[in-house]
């Protein structure tokens, strides 16, 4: 028997966690290694260019264009608000001028004397990053971020939707094998996580978000709700930006699948404490797993890094991340050291697996990923 090292999946009670907090392009950043940061704390801020807009003055005016120069009532750099004139024609005797007006609010950018097109920049658009989690900012990234650290709970689901946010945790189920639906829902759950455990119906769905819920973690999530939720067909390539009021979280797969006991009772004793959830999934190259991180201020003693992976052997707790046992948790009971054939025809290891519902599977290695944690 072999061994090899693969992806893991960490559910674990004692952990010490990394986030990169970076924005989209190059801005200032507003902390200092050693500080201490809450997760609505601003790290990092930038603006996003406005959207560059065209007025057609020579055509407004009746003009050639090598004419428009001379009628610009206004000069590259001044700022302009909706309405006001921008330039104006000579009229015939000076009567019957033409004035055009600005349609947009922003700042002249240029003027065009080949089209005679002025055009406008609106106003930029203020981005901002947060902490995310409570924690300690351990390293800058000069013009564009930092790298948070915190120590304390942490668990990763297989597959989620919804960005990022902060709620209180609440054990909505009693039991891991148990459905979530409307009947857990409470009217003070506004702001929480809900933890339920083999699923969550679609009605659930819609009443957490009306409700004001921020969070649903559930064992799964069925991908027929999650389409009529969102109105659209969700890909497995990468999620996270979800117009949706919530964050929802499969902690096995698809469909109605019981909670591993394990995570359960993780959630059980952490209930009532705040939690920075986030659904962003990337199932491929990067790989990105939807979250629940609880700070922990009162650890003591060295806690395991995080880590992206672990060594497979035999006994080793995995789920396969590929169809068509996608979201099938199992144990490994054989590593076979040479190549096998598979559908696509190419060669590749692959290992045994015992599923939970006794099946006894095959499948490539690189298609699967390790439950870790403590």
């Amino acid at each position: 028997m072999g061994s090899a090292y693969t992806p893991g999946l960490t559910v674990s009670a004692d952990h010490i966690v990394h986030k990169v907090r970076r924005l989209p392009l190059k801005g200032q950043v507003l902390v200092a290694t050693g500080d201490k940061v809450d997760p609505d704390t601003i790290v990092a801020r930038t603006e996003l260019p406005g959207a560059l807009q065209a007025i057609k003055a020579a055509e407004k005016m009746g003009v050639e264009a090598k004419d428009v120069p001379s009628l610009l009532q206004v000069k590259v750099g001044d700022a302009v608000a909706k309405g006001d004139k921008v330039a104006e024609s000579k009229g015939i005797f000076g009567l019957m001028k033409t004035s055009v007006l600005s349609d947009y609010d922003g700042t002249i950018e240029s003027l065009s004397e080949a089209t005679g097109t002025l055009l406008i920049r609106e106003a930029p658009t203020p981005v901002e990053i947060s902490a995310y989690m409570r924690g300690k900012v351990i390293d800058i990234v000069p013009e564009e971020g930092a790298i948070i650290e915190t120590r304390g709970a942490i668990i990763q689901g297989i597959f989620g939707v919804g960005g990022e946010h902060l709620g209180e945790i609440r054990i909505a189920t009693d039991s891991p094998e148990e459905t979530l639906d409307t009947k857990h829902i409470k009217d003070d759950d506004v702001g929480k996580v809900l933890v339920g455990g083999s699923g969550v119906t679609l009605d659930a769905i819609k009443k957490a978000a009306e409700l004001g819920v921020v969070g649903i973690v559930t064992g799964a999530v069925r991908d027929v709700d999650l389409t009529k939720y969102l109105g659209y067909d969700i890909g497995v390539a990468i999620t996270g930006q979800e117009n949706i009021p919530l964050t929802i979280i499969a902690t096995e797969g698809f469909g109605t699948l019981t909670m591993a006991q394990r995570t359960f009772e993780l959630f059980k004793s952490l209930e009532g404490k705040q939690a920075s959830v986030n659904g962003a999934t990337q199932i491929r190259a990067g790989v990105i797993r939807p979250e629940v991180i609880v700070p922990n201020d009162n650890a003591v003693g060295d806690a395991p890094k995080e880590t992206g992976g672990g060594l497979l052997e035999h006994g080793t707790s995995i789920r396969v991340i590929r169809e068509p046992y996608f979201g099938c948790i199992g144990s490994v009971t054989d590593l076979p050291a040479e190549l096998q054939t598979v559908e696509s025809g190419t060669e590749v290891r692959v290992l045994k697996a015992k599923l939970q519902d006794g099946r006894d599977v095959t499948v490539p290695r690189a298609n699967v990923e390790i439950i870790a944690g403590q």
